[in-house]
């Protein structure tokens, strides 16, 4: 498999009206309502983007998302229309609602650092006391971040998001609603996977006035999992998970005396680190989709994705409403 990483594109397709690059994803919009988003291998933790790229993690974050998309689409429309690359996304664009649906249903990462540091609240929800890392709590709780267009995203509550008008009233209780239904499926999902579901992120956006799923779903980079067999004992006797997510990653760097703060370097990055992400990449496509990864042609990758973008536009209907909610 070649190991040449997609750090970045420069397409300029018909109707082509602008272009946001985001630490990970460049999104090109198109006239029609439409958005060509584009999965590159950079990596990035803390709101930063790691030095080197991890071949491929593109394509898995990417296929990954699709397939989950298409899974929830009962529950909640969202606005995949389809993957003409195994890097590529095209969809509808929504106006996006800038509160990221966080929901845990494990103390882990920032939920575990908050409460370690002595919180028992966190986004306005009571937290009990007597939890360790990695344990359960009793309900999954919802835990929104404002959706920050640079820098670092930020707790906010329920009672802060209505009462300063973030996002309206019924808008904002559909948003909480989806969120438990998906949590809700993918943590079936992935127990029959053999994996536990520890918390993940949803973002929403509206498009004529619905609610619709933007963005991905159940990643690794936008979920964190554990392995299910073993998780019970290491729990009883304090011994720590592996985590099938990018925490790993955010673990590593913290070792290194980095968590994006003012005044920190990024540590740097050997081949056998990016060897070792990409290797955890693989296994959580592997386990979460249960078929072998399969990356695509490197050689001329630009050529190739910008061909498949252009084909797959050119038989999109002028319209997709009826698609994306069925009447």
């Amino acid at each position: 498999m070649s190991e040449i990483a997609i750090t970045q594109t420069d397409f300029h397709f018909p109707g082509q009206i602008g272009k946001y690059t985001g630490k990970v994803r460049e999104v090109y919009e198109l006239k029609g309502d439409l958005l060509v988003m584009i999965a590159t291998d950079r990596i990035s933790a803390f709101d930063h983007i790691l030095p080197k790229p991890i071949p491929y993690k593109g394509e898995v974050l990417n296929q990954i998302a699709a397939h989950f998309l298409e899974d929830t689409r009962p529950v909640v429309p969202n606005w995949l229309l389809g993957c003409p690359h195994p890097a590529v996304s095209v969809g509808i664009k929504a106006e996006p609602i800038r509160i990221e649906m966080v929901i845990r249903g494990y103390c882990v990462g920032h939920a575990w650092r908050i409460y370690e540091g002595g919180a028992r609240s966190l986004c306005g929800v009571a937290l009990p006391d007597g939890l360790r890392e990695n344990m359960a709590f009793p309900v999954p709780i919802i835990t929104p971040a404002t959706k920050a267009p640079e820098g670092h995203d930020m707790d906010i509550s329920r009672e802060e998001i209505l009462d300063t008008g973030l996002v309206p009233h019924e808008v904002y209780m559909e948003m909480e609603q989806y969120t438990r239904q998906l949590f809700e499926m993918g943590t079936r999902m992935a127990h029959q996977r053999g994996l536990i579901l520890a918390d993940t992120k949803y973002e929403f956006g509206l498009y004529r006035d619905k609610v619709m799923l933007i963005d991905e779903v159940h990643t690794p980079d936008s979920s964190r999992y554990f392995y299910l067999d073993g998780y019970a004992e290491n729990i009883s006797k304090g011994l720590p998970l592996t985590h099938l997510s990018k925490e790993f990653v955010r673990e590593w760097l913290i070792q290194q005396g980095f968590q994006g703060l003012d005044g920190q370097s990024m540590p740097q990055m050997d081949n056998e680190r990016v060897e070792l992400i990409q290797t955890r990449y693989f296994e959580l496509y592997e386990r979460l989709l249960g078929k072998p990864f399969q990356g695509s042609e490197r050689g001329e990758v630009a050529q190739l994705m910008e061909h498949s973008i252009l084909a797959f536009l050119q038989q999109l209907p002028d319209w997709h409403y009826k698609f994306i909610f069925g009447s």
